[in-house]
């Protein structure tokens, strides 16, 4: 096969792979546009500017703890308390960022570290599902179109959303925050279903949250009682011993 052969067969080969990548991200793209939008609007009213929601999404991409980043900011949070609570709201992000470069093992380094930053729940579902594209040729580009379209979505969607709580009625945008607990509801509920005991976790943290809110700062209540209603699942899922 002469040089000019085997070029063009790379490049059909890479077309192909972001090809698919988009088309498996498309779905999370029609996810993720809604939720964006209302982040944005969101945050808006908690007071941030557009410049500043946008870059959140762009540095962070994490839409729980972006939405739970704006309610701090708009109960008045330090930064340090919402790095802390959206540091182990996201800690999961570690595992499933090891489990998808051990998926990887035949990708190079500098393509895993990038490809694992833009993980998310539904790009690492997704791609856990097209595990035979890592061994193929040209399959890197296949996770990095899927994880761009996802990123890209989430983006555009924040920034439309800061757009459109500028411009709509304030009585509208204030109405859109029950989405914030309809999300961490719909997060929730399935997780309830395959085990009750997750759900008690939930009311433990929701208890410690107001206990602590008595007598201290509504950020750092929400810090403890994210650590200590996630430190009560060590032991309420510990596997029963034979």
């Amino acid at each position: 096969m002469t040089t000019k052969a085997i070029h063009k067969s790379n490049t059909s080969s890479a077309a192909h792979m972001i090809k698919r990548g988009i088309s498996v991200g498309f779905p999370i793209m029609l996810g993720y546009l809604p939720i964006a939008l209302t982040y944005g609007v969101l945050a808006r009213q908690a007071g941030m500017s557009l410049t500043e929601l946008t870059l959140m999404s762009v540095m962070v991409f994490a839409g729980a703890s972006q939405f739970m980043g704006a309610n701090m900011i708009a109960v008045g949070a330090g930064a340090v308390e919402i790095i802390v609570a959206t540091f182990v709201l996201n800690f999961r992000h570690f595992v499933m960022s090891l489990s998808f470069m051990n998926r990887l093992r035949g990708i190079g380094r500098n393509w895993k570290v990038p490809l694992s930053l833009g993980l998310t729940d539904e790009t690492f579902a997704v791609s856990s599902l097209h595990t035979k594209e890592a061994k193929m040729e040209k399959g890197v580009l296949f996770y990095t179109a899927l994880i761009l379209t996802a990123y890209f979505s989430w983006v555009l969607g924040s920034l439309l959303g800061g757009v459109l709580g500028e411009v709509i009625p304030e009585q509208l945008s204030q109405s859109m925050g029950i989405a914030l607990y309809a999300m961490f509801i719909g997060l929730l509920i399935p997780s309830v279903k395959k085990e009750i005991r997750i759900g008690i976790i939930a009311i433990i943290a929701m208890l410690i949250n107001t206990i602590f809110n008595q007598f201290m700062s509504e950020g750092w209540a929400i810090v403890f009682g994210t650590v200590l209603g996630g430190l009560s699942g060590v032991f309420l899922l510990k596997e029963d011993q034979s």
